[in-house]
């Protein structure tokens, strides 16, 4: 049970009271650590506090300074640590550290409590939980692939159809299996999504959200630690069972390398805020290393909106791993403009009218083989307008030996959307909106640098998708945190 829950006011009522009794040394090194101390002291933990409530018993011996161990956390990756147990031994002889998560000295949380709430907001069942130290798993349990895709190039789908398969269970709005780290992403929205909308660091009716997933690289060995005498009886390359320290990871492509990684995907949605230039995480999942970013992004996607029903997806932006049909048909279903880069080996649709000209993004080209210019949607007809080049002026000249139209205003040409909702979403590619929206993609990339490197994610000697999730979950609190900082600095100084 949560035996007290020490509110924000508590909190910073304790933290001006201790400021009064420190020394000018420590007065001084606390100025230099201004931001890290603005972001505790501006981080309000009291609707957590509810939140974590029913986690715990209402009997037994009671949990005490939870509030204290998330803000310990918070502050732990903010100063750079990387291990948990080093953390805990510098609060211990650090007292002005002590002081910023709200504890005297003395009077800290062990480290079995973090690691107890850690384990608390895992939702899959303990006696299922595979553990590296506990369970033994077969030799070949990590067997790297042999195929290799071309050079920047990403793996196929492994299953033909899961995409649509995926998509249709999302429309059922039923909540995807094995989703162990809910709690993790509810604490999230609470502690830092709900916050920054209401700060205007979110848009909730006009937001353009973007996805993107990243190669986590583990640091545990893929081929197991052997636990039996084979060895010894010089038995060499034996198949008995191991002991895999990491056993949620798993052999996956990184298209930036070229080659093999050993760990797991990270698939992000972010959000980009143009007004304060911040970046912003709004959905943090871990995947298979196999898994395709077609189906994470569908699965990322269905689990962001039924857990923030109030945030209202406008325009979604994606790589060309996520150039499907069935990603588009369920954009058309929830109302969302989607912004996919196009995958060079779809081919032409069928549907289109085979007199008609396109490029591979299926703009139409004129008789000169010039694109044409996006002249605007009727709603009556339900069709796009594409004009003459030359005669908007993108082309200097008309080059076509016999004149395709004797009007002034140039030939124009119909598309329409129901030939193919891929080649022709709500808006063309090409125009002026289509670039300027899908240029926030970039956003997914500036935050997956920040959780790996910025927040020093990929070098945590941690192991688990648990372990993983949860880090990467303080992380992104300290990233909306970051820019609250930025956008106070920048209207006090306006």
């Amino acid at each position: 049970m949560l035996k007290h829950w020490d509110t924000h006011a508590e909190y910073q009522h304790f933290i001006s009271e201790a400021v009064t009794l420190l020394s000018p040394s420590q007065l001084k090194r606390l100025n230099s650590m201004s931001d890290s101390w603005n972001k505790l002291t501006s981080m309000n933990l009291d609707p957590v506090g509810d939140f974590l409530a029913p986690f715990y018993s209402d009997t037994g011996r009671p949990a005490i300074h939870q509030p204290q161990i998330l803000r310990s956390l918070v502050l732990m990756l903010d100063r750079k640590f990387t291990s948990l147990t080093n953390w805990v031994a510098e609060l211990q002889s650090d007292d002005l550290l002590a002081m910023l998560i709200g504890c005297s000295p003395g009077h800290l949380p062990p480290l079995g409590s973090y690691f107890d709430f850690i384990d608390r907001l895992w939702l899959q069942n303990p006696e299922y939980e595979k553990l590296g130290r506990r369970d033994l798993f077969p030799a070949d349990k990590n067997k790297k692939p042999s195929s290799r895709p071309g050079k920047g190039k990403k793996l196929p789908n492994r299953h033909p159809g899961i995409t649509k398969k995926v998509a249709d269970y999302a429309l059922s709005e039923r909540g995807f299996p094995f989703h162990y780290e809910k709690a993790l992403q509810q604490l999230f929205s609470i502690a830092a999504i709900v916050p920054s909308l209401e700060l205007g660091l979110i848009d909730p009716d006009n937001l353009t959200v973007s996805g993107d997933g990243t190669c986590v690289h583990s640091h545990a060995n893929p081929y197991g630690h052997r636990v039996c005498k084979c060895s010894d009886q010089g038995i060499t390359g034996c198949m008995c069972p191991r002991h895999f320290s990491d056993p949620d990871a798993s052999w996956g492509w990184d298209s930036d390398l070229n080659a093999y990684y050993y760990g797991h995907t990270l698939y992000l949605l972010s959000c980009h805020n143009h007004k304060y230039q911040t970046d912003l995480p709004l959905h943090i999942r871990f995947f298979d290393a196999k898994r395709h970013d077609s189906v994470s992004g569908m699965i990322s996607l269905a689990e962001f909106r039924q857990m923030n029903p109030g945030i209202q997806v406008k325009n979604l932006c994606l790589d060309s791993a996520h150039d499907n049909y069935p990603t588009y048909n369920l954009c058309k279903k929830w109302g969302i403009r989607p912004f996919i880069d196009m995958n060079s080996n779809r081919g032409r649709p069928q549907t289109i009218p085979k007199h008609l000209d396109i490029d591979d993004d299926g703009t139409p080209l004129c008789a000169a083989g010039f694109r044409m210019v996006y002249w605007g949607y009727s709603p009556k007809r339900h069709d796009c307008k594409w004009r003459c080049p030359a005669a908007c002026g993108k082309e200097e000249k008309c080059t076509c030996e016999v004149p395709c139209s004797s009007s002034s205003y140039g030939r124009c040409i119909y598309t329409k959307p129901d030939w193919d909702i891929r080649l022709y979403p709500p808006v063309p590619r090409g125009t002026e909106e289509y670039i300027k929206t899908y240029n926030n993609r970039t956003s997914s990339e500036r935050v997956n640098n920040r959780i790996l490197n910025d927040y020093h994610l990929h070098d945590m000697k941690i192991h688990s998708n648990k372990r993983y999730s949860f880090f990467a979950m303080i992380a992104g609190i300290n990233i909306h945190l970051d820019a609250r900082i930025k956008k106070q600095k920048q209207d006090s100084a306006a």
